[in-house]
C-alpha cells in the first residue's frame, strides 16, 4: 500500500524507479491504481505495452510501461 501512495504523490513527475529484479526505468507517472503504476516513457520503440491496456501500445504519443506495484523496490524524483 506504501508504494501506492508513494506513486500517487508522484503523478505526472518524472521519476526513476528501481525494481526489485534490479531494474532501472525512467519516464513520467501517468496513472496509479491499487495494483500497477504505468509509466509513460521517452523511449519509442524499444518497450512494449499491452494494445488492451489503458495506455499506449496503440503508437501514439510515448510508450507507456506497465509496473505491477508488487515489484517497486524504491521510487525517485528526477
Amino acid at each position: 500500500m506504501e508504494a501506492y501512495y508513494n506513486c500517487r504523490q508522484c503523478m505526472n513527475r518524472k521519476v526513476r524507479i528501481l525494481t526489485r529484479d534490479g531494474k532501472i526505468h525512467e519516464g513520467k507517472i501517468v496513472n496509479v491504481d491499487r495494483n500497477n503504476v504505468y509509466l509513460e516513457t521517452d523511449r519509442r520503440g524499444s518497450v512494449t505495452t499491452s494494445a488492451f491496456g489503458p495506455y499506449g501500445g496503440f503508437g501514439f504519443g510515448n510508450p507507456v510501461l506497465t509496473l505491477s506495484l508488487f515489484t517497486l523496490l524504491a521510487i525517485a524524483l528526477i
